[in-house]
């Protein structure tokens, strides 16, 4: 639709340039051509642009028929017109070839070669039909320098036009196949992530029943001695909560990728979210050192607090204290996007992993430590929000992630009805 919209602009200015050449003519050379079929000519090229644009800028995709039937229409014009002012004897023939470098441009190699074809019919049948120009019935100086300054000005009208309108179509082009591009890198990377969330049922199902046994185990030993042995019971209470915890995140592998947010998620602020979802991971990393800075230049507005946004945050957390005792935490928000940087104090990150970020499994882990999983899902959840993640070395030694959300994606509307649920609705054991 955007070729089809800058050829109607160049449609547009052919028309007008024509005018302005017909103008010179009548006024200034004061040529006797037939006026009547020229106007006529060209009040037909203007309501078949006017009515092809009214039709056709309803549509979305244009097919490269349409296209090619338009390329035709100005071809048929354009020839028509200089039959009428002296056929292939006039300097402005040179105009033929703007629909043949669009086509080239734009069209694939039969419609470019069809195009050709007819252009080259038409002109060899300009250079015996047309209508002769009345300065080229008084031969001398004066009618070939008229002809000269023409070809000049059909020259630059042509030399303009194309660098102004064909490279826009073929940036247009470009820009189109960096997309297509960019779709299909994103399709491979969620036949990745669909092959793992199947791996992940499998594994969630078949891990269902030893949890079970395990927690059966802890409430019969309990029962049986944990009245007698209070260090034992304290045990026991721990096994049975790290077994909760791991029914609960099971559990979470039973939500589809398909869901909405808020089926999901829990509303509540902002600032409430990132200090509760950073408190509820330090309960599982005690030993790090965490210093958190969260500020907006407006109020935290409310979101959905999405399941896997959390884990996805939890990931790069833990990325960070796997690489150093002391996490860095530093949030800020406006009113449309959100930046956290996670900071580390460790060893930095390869280049190889810097550039592999987000298009394939890796880890930033010594060897056999990671799997990588978790750092290639959070960017895959943070992608799906329309997010951004980048991967720095911080100088002085260390690792920044750095996220950026846009918070239209998470923002509840403002017409919402429903309760806003606090913070601490969200806190699980940990």
């Amino acid at each position: 639709m955007l070729n089809l919209r800058r050829l109607f602009l160049l449609r547009s200015a052919a028309i007008v340039g024509w005018l302005l050449a017909l103008g010179f003519v009548f006024q200034q050379l004061r040529l006797a051509l037939p006026f009547v079929p020229i106007a006529a000519v060209i009040v037909a090229w203007v309501t078949v642009t006017v009515v092809s644009w009214v039709r056709l800028s309803r549509r979305g995709e244009i097919p490269d028929r349409l296209f090619f039937a338009q390329l035709l229409i100005d071809v048929g014009a354009i020839s028509a017109l200089l039959y009428m002012m002296g056929g292939a004897t006039n300097p402005l023939t040179l105009l033929l070839l703007l629909p043949l470098v669009i086509s080239a441009a734009v069209l694939p190699r039969r419609y470019s070669w069809a195009v050709a074809f007819i252009l080259m019919i038409f002109y060899t049948g300009l250079l015996y039909f047309y209508i002769p120009l009345p300065l080229y019935g008084h031969a001398g100086q004066q009618g070939f320098s008229v002809h000269v300054v023409g070809m000049w000005l059909g020259f630059v009208a042509s030399a303009g036009l194309i660098a102004t309108f064909v490279s826009r179509m073929g940036s247009t082009l470009r820009e189109r196949d960096r997309v297509l591009a960019e779709a299909k890198q994103r399709a491979l990377r969620d036949e990745r992530i669909v092959a793992l969330g199947t791996l992940a049922a499998g594994a969630a199902h078949e891990l269902g029943t030893p949890l079970g046994t395990i927690a059966l185990l802890a409430e019969a030993l309990e029962q049986e001695h944990g009245s007698a042995d209070p260090e034992f019971a304290a045990k026991i209470r721990m096994i049975k909560a790290q077994v909760s915890r791991c029914k609960q995140s099971l559990a979470t592998l039973t939500v589809s990728a398909g869901h909405l947010q808020a089926a999901s998620g829990h509303r509540l602020a902002l600032d409430r979210y990132l200090e509760q979802t950073i408190r509820q991971w330090h309960a599982t990393r005690p030993g790090v050192d965490v210093t958190t800075d969260a500020r907006g230049e407006v109020a935290a507005p409310i979101i959905v607090a999405e399941q896997t946004l959390t884990q996805a945050l939890f990931s790069i957390l833990n990325n960070a204290a796997d690489a150093s005792s002391v996490v860095e935490i530093a949030a800020r928000w406006n009113a449309s996007h959100l930046v956290v940087e996670v900071r580390d104090r460790g060893h930095g990150i390869a280049p190889e992993a810097i550039s592999a970020a987000g298009r394939s499994v890796f880890s930033t882990k010594a060897p056999h430590h990671g799997l990588g999983l978790g750092l290639y899902l959070a960017y895959s959840v943070i992608d799906r929000l329309n997010g951004d993640v980048r991967l720095f070395n911080r100088e002085g030694g260390g690792a920044c992630t750095q996220i950026t959300l846009p918070l239209d994606g998470l923002e509840v509307p403002s017409e919402s009805s429903q309760p806003i649920a606090y913070a601490d609705r969200i806190v699980t054991a940990g």
